[in-house]
C-alpha cells in the first residue's frame, strides 16, 4: 500500500507501530496520516494522497488540516513549545496553502487530539495588545492533547501535594507512645542529624548498573530480600518531626543557604531551590538531616555521574555520608523500580521526602510522572541551576513554577569558586567579562574558521591540555552547538578518531577503544568506550563501569562520543572541557546555551572562538530561546495554591 502511494517501503514498521495491525486500512481512509511517521513532511504526504485518491486529493480537504495542524504542534514540540498561538498555527497553515485555516483548526480540535485554551496578558504583552480596562486582553493557546493533559496533571498535583500538607507536631518525650514508630525521638528538641536511622535501603544506588539508568532490570530479577526490603520501606509509619526538630536540625546546617532550605522544607509540601554546581552540598545537607529526622528521604538525579557525585556530598561523617548516600539514585532507576524506595500498596513511592536534583530538565510529561508517583501529603523539593538549559522534551516546568511564585522559593548564595565559577556566574547576569586564571584554569583562543576551529580543539584535546594540565584526553570533552557544519560534532569526532584511535570503522562505523554516547531517549545520554563488537551487537563499557551489548537494530542511535552538544552534555561535567564556537554558531548562541557549556569543566575550561561579536552579543541580549507553555498560567489561575 505504501508504494502504491509512493512512499517507501521502510515506512512499514513506523505505520504498524503509529496505527497498529489496521495501519493500511488506516492510511488508504486518510492518507494524509502519513504526515505522522518519521521523517515526513507535508509535500510528501500531499503526494502519497494524491497517488491514492487521485482528484479528491484537494488542499482544502479535512484530513488534510487535521494532519498539518498535528504536524505544526509536532514540530513546534521538537523545539520546545508545548504549545502554540492559535495566530502561529493559522499563519502556517497559510504558508501550507490550507484554504480555511480556522475550519481546519477546528476539525483538529473537534478530532479530540488538539485542546485550546484561554490565557490572560499580563504586563508587557498585555500592554502591547492592549484591550479595554475591565476586559484584559487573551491569547488562544493550540496543545496537543497529551502535553495539555501533562500541564493540567502537574497544576492538579502540585495543589494536591500542598492541600494533604500536615506539618508535624512536637511531642513532649514524657507523652511519647513507645510502641509508635512515628514519635520515636522525632518530636524532641534535640536532635542530631548525623544520626542513624533505621530505615530499610532498597539499594545501594552506586552498585547499579548502566541498564538500571534506562529502567532495564538486571536478567537475574528482584530477589527475595529486595522484595522483603520493599515491602518493609512501604509499609513503614512515616515519621512526623516537630517544628523544634526541624529547627535543631536547621541549626546544624553547615551554611546558611543550607539552613535556610531545611526551615523552607519543614514548613511547606513544595519548595524550589536555586543555585549553582556549589549549592548541591545545600540539598545534600537537607537529604542526611531529613534521614537524621527518620524520614524517609531519597534524592533523584539526571544521571549516574550526577548520582555518584551528590552521594559524595552527603553528611558530615563516614556513617552520615553512607546512610544518605544510599537514598541517592537516577530519576530514570526511580521511576521504573529499578532503585529507590519501593512502592506502597496504592502505588505511589514508599517515601516522605523527594528531592529532585538537576530540575529545569524536566519535560512536561516526565515532570508530570513523578507528580502522580507521590501520595499526598508528601515533600517534594525540585532543586537546580534556573540559568542553564531546559529540558530537551516539551515544556519549562521549572521555570514556570518560579515565574508562577506559587511555592517557596529559596536562592543560595553560595558561589561556585575558581575562574570558572567567576566567568559563568558573570555569563548568567548577561556580562562576559575576562577572568584571571593564574593555572590556565581559563584559556580563551580565536580562530579565523571553522576548519581552524577544529583543528585547535583537538590539538587541545590530544596534546595541550594532557600535557599543560595532567589532564588525560579520556577525561576532557569538546562541545559544540550543533552535529553539522564545519565544526559541529561530526566533523570533530572525525578529527578526534584520526588522532587518538584512527581504524577503519568495522563494527558499524566503531572501532575497539572508540568513545560513543548512547541516547536510549531524547534528553538522555550515556558515555560509553567500545569493547568490541560482533553478531550479537556492539560490546560497551559504560562511564560507570556498567557493561552491556547494543544490537545492531539500536546501534543507529550511538555516536562518536569525543565532541558532544550542550544538550547531549547536561547533567554531567568533565575535568577538562574545550567549547567550540564556529563562525555559523551565533543562530544557537544564548547566554543559556553560552552559561551551561561554560559550567561542564570541573578544572578547565578552553573557548576556540570563531564566531566573532555574536558571543558578546548573545549573553548581553539573548537570554534564552523562547517557549511557549501552559503551566504558568494554570499555576496562576490555581489562587488556592498560593503559600
Amino acid at each position: 500500500m505504501l508504494t502504491a502511494g509512493g512512499a517507501p517501503a521502510e515506512l512499514a514498521a513506523a505505520a504498524v507501530a503509529e496505527f497498529g495491525d489496521g495501519a493500511a486500512g488506516r492510511l488508504r481512509d486518510d492518507p494524509w496520516a502519513v504526515l505522522g511517521l518519521p521523517g515526513v513532511r507535508p509535500e510528501h504526504a500531499d503526494r502519497f494522497a494524491r497517488e491514492l485518491l487521485g482528484p479528491e486529493a484537494e488542499p482544502g480537504d479535512p484530513r488534510r488540516g487535521r494532519a498539518l495542524v498535528l504536524w505544526l504542534l509536532e514540530q513546534a514540540a521538537l523545539r520546545g513549545h508545548s504549545a502554540l498561538e492559535l495566530t502561529e498555527v493559522t499563519a502556517g497553515l497559510d504558508r501550507l496553502r490550507m484554504p480555511d485555516p480556522v475550519a481546519a483548526v477546528q476539525a483538529a480540535v473537534e478530532d479530540g487530539r488538539v485542546l485550546p485554551s484561554q490565557e490572560e496578558l499580563t504586563g508587557a504583552e498585555a500592554h502591547a495588545a492592549g484591550g479595554e480596562d475591565d476586559e484584559p486582553p487573551t491569547r488562544t493557546l493550540l496543545a496537543l492533547e497529551r502535553f495539555a493533559m501533562a500541564e493540567n496533571i502537574l497544576a492538579e498535583g502540585l495543589l494536591q501535594l500542598m492541600a494533604t500538607f500536615v506539618p508535624g507536631d512536637d511531642v513532649d518525650p514524657g507523652e511519647a507512645d513507645p510502641d509508635d514508630p512515628g514519635t520515636d525521638d522525632a518530636g524532641t528538641d534535640e536532635v542530631d542529624v548525623t544520626d542513624d536511622v533505621d530505615v530499610t535501603d532498597v539499594t545501594d544506588a552506586e552498585q547499579k548498573t548502566g541498564e538500571a539508568e534506562t529502567g532495564e532490570e538486571d536478567a537475574t530479577g528482584p530477589t527475595a530480600t529486595d522484595a522483603t526490603d520493599a515491602t518493609a520501606a512501604a509499609t513503614q509509619a512515616p515519621a512526623t518531626p516537630g517544628p523544634a526538630a526541624w529547627a535543631a536540625a536547621a541549626e546544624a546546617a553547615p551554611s546558611s543557604s543550607a539552613r535556610a532550605l531545611i526551615q523552607a522544607v519543614a514548613d511547606n509540601a513544595v519548595v524550589l531551590h536555586t543555585g549553582g554546581e556549589a549549592a548541591r552540598a545545600e540539598a545534600a545537607a537537607l537529604l542526611a538531616a531529613a534521614r537524621g529526622l527518620g524520614l524517609r528521604a531519597w534524592a533523584a538525579t539526571w544521571t549516574d555521574q550526577g548520582r555518584t557525585s551528590f552521594a559524595a556530598l552527603t553528611g558530615a561523617d563516614a556513617d552520615a555520608r553512607a546512610d544518605a548516600g544510599a537514598c541517592v539514585v537516577t530519576l530514570a532507576e526511580l521511576l521504573s523500580g529499578a532503585a529507590g524506595p519501593g512502592r506502597a500498596p496504592d502505588g505511589s513511592l514508599a517515601l516522605d521526602l523527594l528531592i529532585v536534583l538537576d530540575a529545569p530538565l524536566l519535560d512536561v510529561e516526565l515532570a508530570a510522572t513523578v507528580l502522580e508517583s507521590l501520595a499526598d501529603g508528601t515533600r517534594l523539593v525540585l532543586s537546580g541551576d534556573p540559568g542553564q538549559l531546559w529540558s530537551a522534551a516539551p515544556g519549562r516546568f521549572f521555570a514556570d513554577l518560579l515565574a508562577a511564585k506559587v511555592c517557596p522559593a529559596v536562592a543560595s548564595r553560595t558561589p561556585d569558586f575558581g575562574p570558572i565559577g567567576e566567568l559563568v556566574s558573570g555569563v548568567g547576569i548577561g556580562e562576559l567579562q575576562p577572568v584571571e586564571a593564574p593555572d590556565k584554569e581559563v584559556v580563551i583562543l580565536t580562530a579565523k574558521d571553522g576548519g581552524e576551529a577544529v583543528h585547535r580543539a583537538v590539538q587541545l584535546l590530544t596534546d595541550s591540555i594532557p600535557r599543560a594540565l595532567g589532564i588525560p584526553a579520556e577525561q576532557v570533552v569538546l562541545l559544540t552547538p550543533g552535529h553539522g557544519g564545519p565544526a559541529g560534532t561530526r566533523a570533530l569526532n572525525a578529527a578526534a578518531k584520526a588522532r587518538l584511535n584512527p581504524g577503519p570503522g568495522r563494527f558499524g562505523g566503531f572501532d575497539p577503544g572508540d568513545r560513543v554516547v548512547d541516547s536510549p531517549a531524547p534528553g538522555i545520554t550515556r558515555p560509553a568506550r567500545v569493547l568490541d563488537g560482533d553478531t550479537t551487537g556492539l560490546h560497551l563499557e559504560y562511564a560507570d563501569g556498567s557493561r552491556r551489548t547494543v544490537p545492531p537494530a539500536e546501534a543507529a542511535r550511538l555516536r562518536h562520543g569525543w565532541a558532544l552538544t550542550v544538550h547531549q552534555a547536561l547533567g554531567r561535567r568533565w575535568p577538562g572541557a574545550v567549547v567550540v564556537l564556529p563562525e555559523d554558531a551565533a543562530a544557537a548562541l544564548t547566554r543559556q546555551w553560552v552559561y551551561t557549556a561554560f559550567g561542564r569543566g570541573e578544572r578547565h575550561l578552553s573557548v576556540v572562538h570563531a564566531a566573532g561579536p555574536a558571543l558578546a552579543q548573545a549573553v548581553a541580549e539573548r537570554p534564552a530561546q523562547p517557549r511557549t507553555t501552559r503551566l504558568r498560567a494554570i499555576l496562576a489561575e490555581n489562587g488556592a495554591m498560593a503559600h
